[in-house]
């Protein structure tokens, strides 16, 4: 037997893949120090065909020995009653389910089916939740959670469409300057009542470090579980009317300071600096929160909030001041504090309670003007209402890795092998989740934070939706491509997901770009799951390199289908080659711009000559810029997708990426505000007067009975926000 044969035995029983195939179809093993490092990293060691030996034999006598195992994931399906879950156990066994409110439930067996040696049983009419499962065999006993899931989540009715955009982007003339969630509840309102829109798709508002934002990027966040306070409107924040006059000229100076900052990004002399408004809504929210005790009730609503999230409010909060006096690279700390249950770091927490109750203080009220914009959305008649974006992780030394040490790996990063994306593949610094201690958990920790994402939500949009399924591990110290693929039990993942999305009764996206192994598609479909479809992606053959674009009628109906990402050039810049250009002058381009240029043109001319073929546009080469975008939403039309998004810069006209991926200095990554074709920016007063929007909102206004072109009210709505 070849000296690695051990190795690559015991990462196939963890799941970790010892080949794979790339995106081009080649078949690429993996090398056995990734092998040995990824298993590392799951705590299992495999360094020498002696120990990988002994690990293998380990671990497949502790199976032998399970009756159960970790976490048992059956579906319940509303559409048919007559199937009923069951399990596969010893004949013999004898057990009970202790349901999750308390309740008790018998094992019995059902048929005389057996398979490799075990005999079905039911459990019955099952109610959905976390339960657990106790069984006894004949010769040994155990014990596992049992995850009551639905089979399929919630799919739309109908069609709906709705705006997509960066919140900090969004500025009104009253933020503080970036966007914040009085300007979404406005946006919300307005273009619910206005324009027929019926959602509001968003990046993520994960919480940040407190101390310093190096990172603007929101899809690198400190926690998932929560969301930052620096999308606060700290006016509307109740405990604002109960400040002292000297309370009130304090926050009020901070206000000034902040909307003088909030003008020049608006007149175009600056950028968003996420790190400096979050700095001044961290000093005027302490200066509430000193205030909250004279208001008794909102004392009261506070408490109840608190109870309700327990302990990783708590954690989370307790993380949040740590940072604040040891910076926010926990693993730098005195090691007593890096482990949060230990003794020292309960002293720190009582040490720091005011800090603590600040940050627990800050969640609370950041949720609650999160739900009050689902609640204008709502009440504008959107059918859907915000739509939340979950990234794909958080950042290594953040406070969710703080609190969850035992279901996130350490030593190595998530990111994507080479594809035609990314020819060097991808890194993106976060770590994964350790498959085997999310399921010891029940998937609970991974369910907390997807409850706090669907709290105020029609919908959530997941990141790297494949993730689910398998991630792409790349070593500490590796390139890219010296990875390889972990896989996760999907039906424990799906299942947590559809549970958490049943009871917030949301519907789910799953941003399913990439490679996508083809049953994946299938498997996210069939459970109701929608996908992305991204126009510049849409081609009539991937594997065949056929370029020509995807006719309408051949997109995919379970999807939300949009023109661009916030990822991608806008579509005026992809129009008129902008996105070329400004690639070639930061010098990452990989061939000539002459080359990169003509084939951007070929392809920008093929979907031209579609929209004419389609009649949407009559002189496909003299085209104007935004009589293409018009019909290129037009195009979104006829297809059957059933939801619709339209990137808020394309209807404005703007021309410049939000992000550009793998640049961190030479572009302005996530600090552009909206802007028009001319680079000014536009703020959301503005918009109910930006003659393309409405024409954009015209398209889809037969996809809902809402009118289209109440100007008065927008108007109104707008000067009472």
């Amino acid at each position: 037997m070849a000296p690695t044969d051990p190795l690559r035995e015991l990462a196939r029983e963890h799941g970790v893949a010892t080949s794979y195939t790339t995106d081009r179809g080649a078949r690429q093993q993996v090398h056995p120090d990734t092998l040995v490092a990824v298993l590392a990293a799951c705590g299992v060691d495999g360094s020498t065909p002696r120990a990988a030996r002994g690990a293998l034999e380990a671990r497949r006598a502790r199976l032998r020995q399970r009756l159960l195992p970790a976490c048992t994931v059956v579906r319940i399906s509303e559409e048919s009653s007559d199937t009923e879950p069951y399990l596969w156990l010893p004949e013999g066994s004898s057990g009970e389910i202790v349901l999750e409110d308390g309740g008790r439930r018998e094992l019995a067996p059902s048929g005389s089916e057996h398979r490799a040696g075990r005999l079905r049983y039911g459990v019955g009419p099952l109610p959905h939740g976390r339960h657990g499962l106790r069984v006894q065999g004949p010769d040994s006993a155990s014990s596992g959670h049992l995850l009551a899931v639905p089979d399929r989540v919630r799919v739309p009715d109908r069609r709906t469409w709705g705006l997509t955009v960066q919140l900090y982007s969004l500025l009104s003339r009253r933020s503080w300057g970036m966007g914040d969630l009085s300007d979404l509840t406005t946006l919300a309102r307005w273009s619910g009542s206005d324009l027929g829109a019926d959602f509001v798709q968003l990046g993520p508002l994960h919480a940040t470090d407190p101390s310093l934002l190096a990172d603007p990027s929101p899809y690198r966040p400190s926690s998932r579980r929560f969301a930052d306070p620096m999308h606060v409107r700290v006016e509307d924040v109740p405990e604002y009317r109960s400040l002292s006059a000297a309370e009130r000229e304090e926050v009020d100076a901070l206000a000034t300071r902040a909307r003088a900052d909030n003008a020049a990004v608006l007149d175009g002399s600056a950028l968003i600096d996420r790190g400096t408004v979050r700095d001044r809504k961290l000093r005027a929210l302490r200066l509430l929160h000193r205030a909250r005790a004279r208001t008794p009730a909102r004392g009261e609503a506070f408490g109840e909030f608190s109870r309700a999230e327990g302990g990783a409010l708590e954690d989370f909060a307790t993380w949040c001041a740590l940072a604040e006096v040891h910076g926010g690279a926990w693993r730098s700390w005195p090691a007593e504090l890096r482990d949060p249950r230990s003794p020292s770091v309960s002293r720190a927490r009582e040490a720091l309670r005011e800090r603590v109750d600040f940050h627990m203080w800050a969640v609370w009220v950041t949720d609650e003007q999160l739900a009050g914009a689902q609640r204008g959305a709502l009440d504008a008649g959107m059918r859907v209402g915000l739509v939340h974006d979950l990234a794909v992780g958080v950042a290594p030394e953040g406070a969710d890795t703080w609190m969850e040490q035992a279901s996130i790996a350490s030593g190595v990063s998530v990111g994507a092998p080479p594809d035609d994306f990314n020819r060097h593949g991808q890194d993106w610094g976060q770590p994964p989740w350790l498959p085997e201690a999310l399921a010891e958990a029940a998937y609970e920790p991974f369910a907390g934070l997807l409850r706090s994402a669907l709290r105020h939500s029609g919908a959530l949009r997941v990141d790297h939706v494949m993730g689910l399924f398998r991630l792409w591990w790349i070593p500490q110290g590796c390139r890219p491509s010296e990875g390889t693929y972990v896989r996760y039990d999907h039906e424990g993942m799906l299942g947590a997901l559809a549970l958490e999305a049943h009871r917030a009764d949301a519907g789910v996206i799953g941003e399913d770009l990439g490679t996508v192994e083809p049953w994946v598609g299938e498997e996210l479909d069939r459970r109701g799951f929608l996908g992305t479809s991204v126009q510049r992606f849409e081609f009539a053959d991937h594997a065949k390199r056929d370029r020509r674009p995807l006719s309408p009628e051949r997109w995919r109906r379970r999807c939300l289908a949009t023109l661009t990402t916030h990822d991608l050039p806008t579509t005026a810049a992809w129009l008129s080659g902008e996105h070329v250009r400004i690639r070639a002058e930061l010098g990452l381009l990989t061939r000539p711009e002459e080359r990169e240029a003509a084939d951007a043109a070929a392809e920008r001319d093929a979907w031209l000559l579609e929209l004419s073929r389609l009649g949407l546009i009559t002189e496909p080469l003299h085209v104007g810029d935004e009589e293409a975008v018009l019909a290129l939403h037009r195009f979104l039309r006829l297809t059957p997708a059933l939801m619709l998004g339209v990137w808020l810069p394309d209807a404005v006209g703007d021309r410049r990426p939000q992000n550009l991926p793998g640049t961190a200095t030479v572009h302005p990554n996530w600090r552009l505000p909206v802007a028009d074709p001319r680079g000014r920016p536009v703020p959301l007063d503005e918009l109910p007067s930006v003659p393309l929007l409405r024409r954009i909102a015209e398209v889809f206004a037969d996809l809902d009975p809402h009118s289209v072109g109440k100007e008065r009210d927008a108007d109104s709505l707008l000067r009472a926000e």
